[in-house]
């Protein structure tokens, strides 16, 4: 029986290379693809300015896979809105170092603490404008 498999996608705005070693570094992963537009067969369907702007990206981190790609449709970027990434951590101590990296440059929405359901839990946009949840289970 196949197994379904949900990855989430990011958009960025010319910072998908910057974020994806930040998240690569953070999560303790390993960056498998990524390519960008300028070293893609499609390079002549883009304008020459979108030659560093990343048209695929994977980075895989445990048994988790995380993908994105710099916006690249002519309207404007819109911020990314609507979800969040949720990383569940295995302890507390871990919970918190991964967000204190995320939070770093963003913007903290809530605190990591100690909630009704979890051992640490918090909100924030990090300096990618990612919108994320830590926590423990």
């Amino acid at each position: 029986m196949l197994m379904l498999k949900l990855y989430p996608y990011m958009l960025f705005d010319g910072t998908c290379a910057a974020a994806m070693r930040f998240y690569e570094k953070t999560l303790a992963g390993q960056i498998e693809v990524m390519t960008s537009v300028g070293d893609s067969p499609m390079s002549s369907q883009f304008p020459p300015e979108s030659a560093k702007r990343i048209i695929h990206a994977r980075l895989r981190f445990d048994n988790n896979v995380l993908m994105a790609s710099d916006w690249m449709a002519p309207e404007p970027y819109r911020r990314m809105q609507g979800m969040r990434f949720t990383l569940t951590c295995p302890s507390a101590a871990e919970a918190k170092r991964i967000y204190a990296a995320l939070a770093d440059g963003g913007t903290v929405e809530m605190p990591i603490q100690k909630t009704g359901w979890a051992e640490a839990y918090g909100m924030l946009v990090d300096r990618y404008g990612a919108p994320w949840q830590v926590m423990t289970e």
